[in-house]
This record gives structure tokens, C-alpha cells and sequence, in this order.
């Protein structure tokens, strides 16, 4: 599997256990400044690589606007590179920019996590708008893939009113697997590891274990 890091914050690549600010990032990868297998690391989990972000990424917006079809920079980038890989996984600025676009115009299908607070329910429908955009004028294989909740404290009413009204929009869309608030979670990346490999027994990380059951083909959902 490998995973994409498009993120200039680069939390998916430290939190694999890549150093931040590698020589060759995803923004030499949109930019074409580089070969595509010497850019893919590594990381702390077996069988699991990653293109890594870097802080340079914050000024692709800029960058990328004058060249022709930015839309499709990561697109062609990956073109014909991605055969020895089962699944690849685009990890997509907090923004919907022109990094967010290119990732959505490159994929399939899109896995949306919301934290379970009434902005980010807000920020799920600009999303939505986008998808929506691009699969009429971009890219019309593009699907969503489905809604994780995040971040759910079971003790906060606003929590369940806003799982109730995704549920109640999106449907079988949404994952019945939550992920709750768990301090653990958040610890794991300042080790440079998930944390499946930091605290498998935590209660977030078996909720992401029983997330990628429900995930698999033939799971629940």
C-alpha cells in the first residue's frame, strides 16, 4: 500500500515514522522536479510506503495556477506508476485548494473522516459541493467512498446530533464505526508511529481495527 502525503502540515508522513523535510516530497512530485521511485520511502509499518509532504506544499497554490491543466498535475504524475501497489491513499490538506482538487481528480473514490463538531458538518457540505464539481467536469469515475466519524465523545450532545443528521443524509454511507476521542490517538504521532503499533488495546485503536473490518470487501456497511 502506499500512501500520498499532500498535506503541507505532513502529519500522515511524520506520524509513519518519515523524518519531516525529506530531499524528494509529493511537491516535486506535482512540479515533475523528480523521478517517482525516489521519492517513495518506507515507512514504520511493513509492507507500507509513503510519498511524504513537506512545508513547500503551502506554496503550490501559487505555483501550480499558471501551468497547464494544473487539475491534472498528480494525475499525470502517477500515470502508469502505481502498478505495484494494491490500494494508494491521498492524504488531502484541511482545505479544499488546488492540492485537494488534484488528489480528488486522481482518485476513484473519496474516504471523508468528520469530526463530530457542527464546523466540520459545515465544511461536509462544501466537500460535497466540490465532489460534485469535479465529477461533472474533471473526473467522472470519482465516488464517495464513504463518512468515518471522528473524534466522538458519547458524553457531548452536540456529538450526537451531528452523527444523527449525517447518518440521517448520507445513509449506509456512513461507517456504524466510530472513532472516539482517545488520548492515546493523539500521542502516537509525536512517537513517528499509528497507533495500532503504539497502543493496540487502546479503544481508538480498536475501533480502527473494527473500522478496516467493516472496511474489506464483505464487511459490514
Amino acid at each position: 500500500m502506499l500512501v500520498i502525503d499532500l498535506d503541507p502540515q505532513a502529519n500522515a508522513t511524520t506520524g509513519l515514522g518519515v523524518a519531516a523535510a525529506p530531499a524528494i516530497t509529493s511537491y516535486e512530485l506535482l512540479l515533475g522536479e523528480a523521478k517517482f521511485d525516489a521519492m517513495v520511502l518506507a515507512s514504520v509499518v511493513p509492507g507500507l510506503f509513503v510519498v511524504p509532504a513537506s512545508v513547500d506544499l503551502a506554496a503550490a497554490e501559487i505555483e501550480l495556477s499558471p501551468k497547464p491543466r494544473r487539475e491534472f498535475l498528480l494525475a499525470d504524475a502517477l500515470r502508469g506508476r502505481l502498478g505495484g501497489y494494491d490500494d494508494v491513499l491521498i492524504d488531502c490538506p484541511p482545505s479544499l485548494n488546488l492540492l485537494t482538487i488534484n488528489a480528488l481528480t486522481a482518485s476513484d473514490r473519496v474516504l471523508v473522516p468528520l469530526q463530530c463538531e457542527f464546523y466540520a458538518l459545515a465544511g461536509l457540505a462544501q466537500l460535497m459541493g466540490t465532489i460534485e464539481r469535479v465529477q461533472r467536469s474533471l473526473n467522472p469515475r470519482l465516488a464517495l467512498q464513504g463518512v468515518v466519524l471522528t473524534m466522538y465523545d458519547r458524553r457531548n450532545n452536540l456529538c450526537e446530533l451531528v452523527a444523527a443528521d449525517v447518518r440521517g443524509h448520507f445513509g449506509g454511507k456512513v461507517y456504524k464505526t466510530v472513532i472516539p476521542r482517545n488520548i492515546r490517538v493523539s500521542e502516537a504521532p509525536s512517537h513517528g508511529m499509528p497507533v495500532l503499533m503504539y497502543d493496540q488495546r487502546c479503544s481508538g485503536a480498536q475501533a480502527y481495527v473494527r473500522l478496516a473490518a467493516e472496511m474489506l470487501p464483505g464487511g459490514a456497511g
